[in-house]
């Protein structure tokens, strides 16, 4: 008697994910072929895609609205710019908007400390009923913006991609170019080098 192994086909099961896959650098491919021909319906998809995701980042690492509303639209107009100089994205346009934001950002705070100075009276919200509260939730936002100062750079990036982004450790490690768990003891020592720094800063 000759054994038959069962027809089985062990690929099948993992099918709808590669096709699923698929489609999905399909899609990245067409995002990336509109950008490159500049086409208007492209471009403005593009967009209304990418730019909340892109201004919560900005917005995470320095806490004030109107900023990262300017810095989110400058991160755009940089990819159009690059773009038109053949040296936009090839690969991944989320991965290069939230590169380009990074970048952006430490530039402002390099301009910040350089000197500019900021007016606690422009930062008051707009008809606050209790003047003290809002000085003291000002307070809070400065001690914190200042702690996250004190990380190193990819420290910072990793949180404001973790918990101001909201991507997983898979999905920042791939924007990173690191592994998950280089990712997850990465964001370990971020947040103990934050506890430390918001520590000192309330003794």
């Amino acid at each position: 008697m000759v054994y038959c192994a069962p027809r089985r086909m062990p690929w099948a099961p993992l099918f709808p994910l590669r096709v699923q896959r698929i489609n999905s650098m399909t899609d990245t491919e067409q995002e990336l072929r509109g950008l490159q021909s500049l086409d208007a319906h492209a471009i403005e998809a593009l967009h209304d895609r990418y730019y909340p995701e892109v201004y919560r980042y900005i917005l995470y690492r320095l806490g004030d609205l109107d900023t990262a509303e300017d810095i989110a639209s400058d991160v755009f107009v940089r990819l159009l710019e690059a773009t038109q100089a053949g040296r936009g994205p090839r690969q991944t346009l989320r991965g290069w908007l939230l590169g380009t934001a990074h970048h952006m950002v430490m530039d402002h705070f390099r301009r910040f400390y350089a000197g500019r100075e900021t007016q606690l009276g422009d930062n008051l919200p707009s008809g606050a009923d209790d003047p003290a509260h809002a000085l003291e939730s000002i307070e809070q936002r400065r001690a914190v913006q200042s702690a996250l100062g004190r990380l190193t750079q990819e420290q910072q990036h990793v949180l404001a991609l973790r918990f101001g982004g909201g991507y997983s450790l898979e999905e920042t490690a791939d924007m990173m170019g690191k592994k998950a768990n280089a990712i997850k003891a990465l964001q370990f020592r971020a947040l103990g080098a934050l506890r430390r720094a918001l520590t000192e800063h309330s003794l």
